[in-house]
């Protein structure tokens, strides 16, 4: 939680010093990154809006993802989080977008999608970067490590770097 804290905390100084906002699009973790950085007072002056989409219906509904893609390549792909991006982006007017969506557990993985498996994406305006990480640990683990990788990518984007890790 500290860890957290601390991370949210130094992409909001970062956030300040470009005048720019941030908006998150969160499945698998339900609003958690939203939550850490609200944690930070004046958040305010650098958060826009968090779109917590955990069905596939409202990521449609609310960021515009095409309902084709969960067919095609399923929610924790890709595709998926990097529209989410694009929606969260375009509802909010926020320069800076981070999007996830993921397998958390106990149950729902795949030989091919195993729990722990999340997808990223990570925007700053027109830039648009993903990857996709394997996360060990029950399900408080998973969402507890998305949230820090997902910060973590922000720090790195307002900082001019490529935030993908993987």
């Amino acid at each position: 939680m500290e860890a957290i804290t601390q991370l949210a905390g130094q992409l909001g100084a970062r956030l300040l010093g470009l005048g720019a906002q941030v908006t998150t699009a969160e499945s698998c973790t339900g609003g958690g990154i939203a939550e850490a950085i609200t944690r930070i007072a004046g958040s305010s002056g650098w958060f826009e809006a968090g779109y917590v989409t955990y069905s596939n219906a409202q990521k449609t509904a609310q960021l515009q993802v095409p309902a084709e893609l969960f067919a095609q390549v399923g929610a924790v792909s890709r595709e998926v989080v990097e529209a989410m991006v694009r929606g969260a982006q375009a509802h909010s007017g926020a320069r800076f977008a981070v999007a996830v969506s993921g397998i958390a557990g106990p149950d729902g993985g795949s030989p091919e999608k195993p729990v722990g498996t999340v997808w990223l994406a990570w925007g700053d305006g027109p830039l648009l970067y993903s990857e996709c990480r394997l996360f060990a640990g029950d399900r408080e683990a998973v969402r507890r490590q998305t949230v820090e990788a997902a910060l973590s990518g922000l720090i790195r984007l307002a900082d001019g770097e490529n935030p993908a890790q993987g």
